[in-house]
């Protein structure tokens, strides 16, 4: 790699190793560690490609979705539990109800199989549409729509309080004598 390589790379990965990070982290079910190394591996995968990129962001996203699924395909054990850390000092108590939220997410989508995870951080963290996700997971629309849905009713039964909290803040369910056909967000 020449010089001038290096230093686009170099600002590459200071300006968006942090978002790169984020995702890799929902990827890995909240385990900061395990995000870090796939990181880290991606960002070297890419480094050595880096000449031939194009489009450097979606390259090394693209790197740690498939690398996760060769984690979850390998289907290593878990020795250890991850625990969750102490939420940041919110402002008020907005701050707080935010980050027991974020908390209760992340928990219960460690509980979730690598590839329930997946699908549901591509689907809506990254907020691709369903033909996206399938391409990148090498798989059908169906079987994503079908892991979108399972994942989805898991995440339901693993953590109500999310569905309490989102049905909160959607106010009260619309009245059925307008439209015979409930629309849910």
């Amino acid at each position: 790699m020449d010089a001038e390589a290096q230093d686009r790379f170099r600002e590459f990965v200071e300006n968006r190793s942090s978002a790169l990070l984020k995702t890799a982290v929902l990827l890995t079910g909240g385990d900061r560690h395990a995000a870090e190394d796939l990181l880290q591996n991606a960002l070297i995968r890419a480094a050595d490609r880096w000449h031939r990129i194009d489009e450097p962001e979606a390259y090394v996203r693209c790197i740690l979705y498939r690398q996760q699924i060769s984690r979850w395909r390998l289907k290593w054990r878990r020795r250890e539990l991850s625990v969750a850390e102490p939420p940041e000092r919110g402002a008020g108590p907005d701050g707080v109800a935010a980050a027991e939220l974020r908390l209760l997410m992340r928990g219960a989508l460690a509980r979730l199989t690598a590839r329930q995870r997946t699908v549901l951080v591509l689907r809506y963290f990254e907020d691709l549409p369903e033909a996206d996700v399938a391409r990148i997971l090498g798989c059908s629309v169906g079987t994503v729509r079908s892991t979108t849905h399972r994942s989805l009713a898991r995440l339901r039964t693993l953590a109500p309080e999310l569905t309490a909290a989102d049905q909160a803040d959607a106010g009260p369910p619309p009245s059925r004598d307008f439209s015979p056909v409930e629309v849910r967000p």
